[in-house]
């Protein structure tokens, strides 16, 4: 494994990469390279399940504020398997002025299975961000991956406001776009979400109708305001909810009814979510 850092000395903030390429051997899936600039790295790969990489993602500060500006950037080989996540939640804090901005490609080589199941993102009051995620995926490739946004500080009765927030997610198979949608919330304002403060995406590719009906059994407890589609082979779940509990469960319910089926393989949760 390959692994570099070089020094950045700007002071508007912190500009912040990293780069992972992930290969497929015979034994099992590896990091062949992962280059950093900035508090971006990783910890050493984890195989729980032999050949699947799984492997965590850190930001050493902890926080993400008005001014910085990270970059991820993951590639798997053929073949390869990775399931990826973080130790604890992002934290985008309260700004200044100055926008917060995350941009994340993934690009997934022909029978590549990527597991993004990454901890939610909190939006403190006041936080100004951008994120921008974005699934380059082969036909033949697999996705299982979520997005859980909570808006303001909802335990402590601490609204948005008067936050912005710009969130685009992108999903392209063999250069074709399969869905670009965008969430803008601006000063603080919730009403595009029903005025809920959670908000939950999950993607699986590629789907089918049967497991668009098992989705659906499993999205009794978010109430009214869940759904899920199939597109061209997408399957796109969507919740908005008031209780962080229960977005977690059912987000993790449905991913070990998903796994087995794209993948063959029995869920088998990251260690990290344990501690």
């Amino acid at each position: 494994m390959l692994v570099t850092q070089v020094t950045d000395k700007r002071d508007k903030g912190w500009q912040a990469s990293l780069a992972l390429q992930f290969s497929h051997t015979p034994e099992k899936t590896v990091l062949r390279s992962a280059r950093h600039l900035g508090p971006l790295t990783v910890q050493r790969p984890f195989y729980p399940e032999d050949n699947t990489c799984h492997l965590y993602l850190l930001h050493p500060p902890g926080g993400i504020v008005g001014g910085d500006a990270l970059e991820i950037t993951v590639r798997l080989d053929k073949h390869s398997h990775v399931l990826l996540t973080m130790p604890g939640a992002s934290k985008f804090y309260r700004s200044g002025g100055a926008t917060a901005r995350l941009t994340q490609h993934f690009h997934l080589a022909e029978n590549a299975t990527l597991e993004w199941l990454p901890q939610d993102a909190i939006f403190f009051p006041g936080a100004q961000a951008r994120v921008h995620s974005v699934f380059h995926l082969r036909a033949s490739a697999r996705l299982l991956a979520w997005d859980l946004l909570c808006l303001g500080r909802p335990v402590l009765n601490e609204p948005f406001s008067p936050g912005c927030l710009h969130n685009r997610l992108e999903v392209w198979k063999d250069e074709q776009p399969l869905l670009i949608e965008q969430l803008r919330l601006a000063q603080g304002d919730l009403s595009p979400v029903a005025g809920r403060p959670w908000v939950g995406t999950l993607l699986f590719y590629p789907g089918t109708d049967a497991l668009l009906d098992g989705v659906r059994e499993r999205l009794a407890t978010l109430g009214d305001y869940a759904g899920a589609t199939l597109v061209d082979e997408l399957l796109t779940v969507r919740f908005l909810s008031d209780d962080n509990l229960i977005c977690q469960r059912a987000m993790r319910e449905i991913w070990c009814y998903v796994r087995p089926h794209l993948t063959g393989k029995p869920p088998v949760l990251p260690r990290i979510w344990l501690t």
